[in-house]
């Protein structure tokens, strides 16, 4: 795709450990795709303890996108480990937290996906249930689609608020996506509103309140936008096009931004 904006949008990389390449930073290819294909540069920002390195990723993105990853740190949030907890990354909750600060402190756009629909929420004060099948009564399996190649199993269907971007973007307020989690939102944040629901009850999506750009889906669209349902691609364009947006009214309000 020929870009008409050098828009990049920031994704933190996860922690990985491999047997023998050791240690290893990335993200998935999906969301790489995804970002790429909708008109913007990937930007991958790796773990780093270094918060002058941290800042200069952030500065060179005009949007961020919050993927997968491990379990968030129940201490995020005043809470005590579960005893179904899987593992955690100080280290990633820490440097995606610090980004959502900086991001929400200058209007960036902010897209989270599955874990980063949940460190969003977070982030803004909200809580997690730390694993479904014991703390949720009555919930499905949502890790059904873990089970199939690449995700793209269908396993259950959402229901979105008929006034939602979401659901705007989406063209309906039903649609059935895939399901690769046992965490979800528990007190939602102050400043985010649930857009859309499992059937059991469990919050697929949230939305910001205000004006700004804050979208968290629980679901995998990454896997999904190219073949499985490419309604998913206006998503992801929309994002990096309210991220191109921006960054065109800044550089244009802004004579300091131009030299940047």
């Amino acid at each position: 795709m020929y870009l008409t904006h050098s828009t990049f949008i920031g994704i933190p990389c996860l922690h990985i450990v491999h047997d023998f390449y050791g240690s290893i930073n990335g993200s998935f290819s999906s969301c790489i795709q995804a970002i790429e294909a909708a008109g913007a540069i990937p930007n991958l920002i790796h773990l780093t303890h270094d918060r002058t390195v941290l800042r200069a990723h952030y500065e060179r993105c005009q949007g961020v996108l919050l993927v997968g990853g491990s379990d968030v740190d129940p201490a995020s949030y005043g809470e005590e480990p579960h005893p179904a907890l899987g593992p955690t990354d100080p280290l990633q909750d820490a440097l995606e937290l610090q980004l959502i600060a900086w991001a929400q402190a200058d209007s960036k756009p902010v897209l989270g996906i599955c874990r980063g629909m949940q460190i969003l929420n977070v982030a803004l004060g909200g809580t997690l249930y730390q694993d479904l099948p014991d703390q949720f009564v009555g919930a499905v399996n949502h890790r059904e689609s873990a089970t199939y190649p690449h995700w793209h199993h269908l396993a259950h269907p959402i229901t979105l608020a008929p006034n939602c971007w979401l659901a705007d973007q989406l063209g309906t307020t039903q649609i059935t996506v895939n399901t690769v989690h046992h965490q979800a939102l528990k007190t939602v944040a102050p400043g985010l509103r649930v857009v859309a629901y499992a059937p059991d009850g469990v919050i697929e999506a949230v939305e910001s309140i205000d004006a700004q750009f804050v979208v968290g889906v629980q679901c995998h669209p990454e896997t999904l936008w190219d073949a499985i349902d490419p309604r998913w691609q206006r998503v992801f364009a929309e994002f990096v096009h309210t991220a191109q947006t921006r960054r065109t009214f800044l550089t244009d309000a802004c004579p300091e931004c131009r030299q940047q």
